[in-house]
C-alpha cells in the first residue's frame, strides 16, 4: 500500500514538473511579446528544388517570435518527393491543395506492411534469385505503414519523428505548416531547424540565391559523418555512402524518376502483413505506433460550430485526434459567409496563428495598452499571429472569407465577447449598467440582442 502510494506521488510531482516546466518556457518567450505592430505577412524567401518550391515566413518578425513558432509552405509537383528529414519540435500541416502519401517513422514500431520491390534495371525473376543466393529470401520490401492525405486534412508531425511525403496526384501538392518551436520537446533554441537524410539547400556555387539561415537549415546530416565509419555501420560498400553523402543539386524536394508504388490503406489488392511480435502487448503498439496522424476539417457534416446566416467551424483538439496531446497543438478551419464576422473573443490559454486560404477580410487585433495592433483586409496566402489574450475580430467581405488557424495548446479555449456564450450573458445586469452607465434596458439588449448566436455572427445592423 506505502509502495503504490508513493509510485502516486511520484507520477504526480512529474507530471506537474512537466507543467511547471512547459507554463515557464511559455512564460520566458512571453516577455517578448511586447508587441506595438502585428502584420499580415507573405514568405519572405523562397527555396526551389528541381520537384518543388519551399517558402519560409520570417521567423525573426515580433509576432512569430511572440508565438514561439516558425511557418513555411511546400508546394510540389506531381510525381514528386519531399525528402526525408527530422526537426526537434512538433508541426502542424495543412494541406491546402491536392492529395499524396506521406511515411512517418516511429523507433521501435513493427514494420507491418509488405510493398513489392520495382527495379527497373533487371527482372524480378533474377532479383529473387539473387536474393536467395544471397540468404535473404525476402521478396517484397517491409516498411512502417503509409498514410493517404488530401485537400482539408490536418497532419500531425511529432518532434524527432522522420517523415517523408509524395504527390502522387496530377496537380500541385500545397501544404502549409507551423512547427512550434517553444514546445518542450524542443530543448534547443528557438530557431526552425530540419535535419535531412539526404538532399539539402547546396552550400557551395549560388551563394547570392539563398541565405545563411536556409544553408544552415536545411542540410543533409550524412555530408559530415566519416566515409568508413557509416560504411561499417550500415556494412554497405564505401560507393553506397558517397552516394547518401553527395551535394544534391537537387534541392529539398525532388522528381521521382520512374513512379513510386508503396503499400497504402486504399488499396485493395495489397493486405496488411502482420509480423509475430506486432500482437505483443508491450504498450507501443497500443499508442505511438496505431494512433491515427490526421483528420479533415473540411467536412460540412462535422462542423463544431455552424450558423446557416453566418458560416461554420470545424476544431481539430486532442478528443479530435489524439496524438495531439502528445504534440501540444491544435487547429481549426473557418468559413464565413459574405459580411458575417467573428465575435470578438480572446484565446485563454495558447497562441493563434492565422493563415488566410480564399477571399479577404477586416481583422482588428487590440493589445493589452487598449491600442489597436493589427486592423487590415486580409487576403489569400496572408498569416498573421494572435497572441495570447489579445482580443481579436474578423468580418468577411462580400465573397466570404476561409482561414485555418494553428494553436499552440492542444485543449483550446476562448472567451467570446458576444453571443449567447459571452461575457456579457453571464453577468449580473446591474454590473453591466454601472461598468458602461447605461440604462437596464439598454443593457438587456447589450447582454441579449444576439439571441442564439455564438461565435459566428450574422450580418448586423451597422453592415444592412
Amino acid at each position: 500500500m506505502a509502495t503504490k502510494l508513493l509510485l502516486a506521488i511520484f507520477l504526480s510531482l512529474l507530471v506537474l514538473a512537466a507543467v511547471g516546466r512547459h507554463q515557464s518556457t511559455r512564460l520566458s518567450d512571453a516577455q517578448q511579446c511586447r508587441l506595438q505592430r502585428l502584420t499580415a505577412s507573405q514568405p519572405s524567401q523562397s527555396i526551389q528544388s528541381e520537384g518543388g518550391t519551399t517558402e519560409l515566413w520570417n521567423e525573426r518578425e515580433d509576432q512569430f517570435q511572440c508565438a514561439g513558432v516558425a511557418a513555411l509552405r511546400n508546394t510540389l509537383r506531381p510525381n514528386s518527393l519531399s525528402l526525408p528529414n527530422f526537426h526537434p519540435a512538433p508541426r502542424l500541416v495543412y494541406i491546402e491543395k491536392g492529395q499524396g502519401l506521406i511515411g512517418i517513422t516511429f523507433p521501435g514500431c513493427a514494420e507491418t506492411y509488405h510493398s513489392k520491390s520495382q527495379q527497373s534495371w533487371r527482372g524480378q525473376e533474377e532479383e529473387e534469385q539473387q536474393q536467395q543466393q544471397e540468404g535473404r529470401g525476402r521478396k517484397s520490401d517491409l516498411h512502417q505503414k503509409v498514410h493517404r492525405f488530401r485537400r482539408g486534412d490536418i497532419i500531425a508531425l511529432p518532434a524527432g519523428a522522420a517523415h517523408w511525403c509524395y504527390n502522387d496526384g496530377n496537380e500541385d501538392l500545397v501544404a502549409v505548416s507551423i512547427t512550434d518551436l517553444n514546445n518542450q520537446a524542443n530543448q534547443l533554441d528557438q530557431k526552425l531547424r530540419a535535419f535531412y537524410l539526404a538532399g539539402g539547400v547546396p552550400t557551395q556555387g549560388q551563394q547570392g540565391q539563398y541565405g545563411q539561415q536556409a544553408r544552415e537549415t536545411f542540410q543533409n546530416i550524412f555530408r559530415a559523418f566519416d566515409e568508413e565509419l557509416m560504411a561499417e555501420a550500415f556494412n554497405v560498400p564505401r560507393e553506397i555512402v558517397r552516394r547518401m553523402q553527395q551535394e544534391n543539386e537537387r534541392g529539398l524536394i525532388v522528381k521521382v524518376r520512374e513512379g513510386m508504388r508503396v503499400i497504402r490503406p486504399d488499396e485493395e489488392e495489397q493486405q496488411q502483413q502482420q509480423i509475430p511480435w506486432a500482437d505483443e502487448s508491450n504498450g507501443l503498439e497500443e499508442t505511438i505506433c496505431s494512433m491515427k496522424i490526421s483528420t479533415n476539417v473540411d467536412s460540412r457534416r462535422e462542423a463544431d460550430i455552424y450558423s446557416r446566416q453566418a458560416g461554420k467551424i470545424n476544431i481539430v483538439n486532442q478528443h479530435k485526434l489524439p496524438i495531439l496531446r502528445l504534440l501540444d497543438m491544435s487547429a481549426s478551419k473557418g468559413n464565413l459567409l459574405p459580411n458575417a464576422s467573428f465575435t470578438p473573443h480572446w484565446s485563454m490559454n495558447g497562441h493563434n496563428i492565422v493563415y488566410v486560404t480564399r477571399g479577404e477580410a477586416q481583422v482588428q487585433v487590440v493589445g493589452s495598452n487598449g491600442q489597436t495592433v493589427l486592423n487590415e483586409r486580409v487576403n489569400q496566402g496572408n498569416m498573421f499571429v494572435v497572441p495570447q489574450f489579445y482580443a481579436s475580430t474578423v468580418r468577411a467581405g462580400r465573397d466570404g472569407f476561409e482561414w485555418v488557424t494553428f494553436k499552440t495548446t492542444s485543449s483550446p479555449m476562448s472567451s467570446p465577447l458576444a453571443g449567447y456564450t459571452s461575457v456579457f450573458r453571464a453577468m449580473p445586469l446591474q454590473v453591466i449598467t454601472n461598468s458602461y452607465q447605461i440604462s437596464p434596458s439598454e443593457a438587456q439588449n447589450l447582454k441579449l440582442s444576439r439571441g442564439g448566436q455564438s461565435y459566428l455572427l450574422s450580418p448586423g445592423r451597422s453592415s444592412s
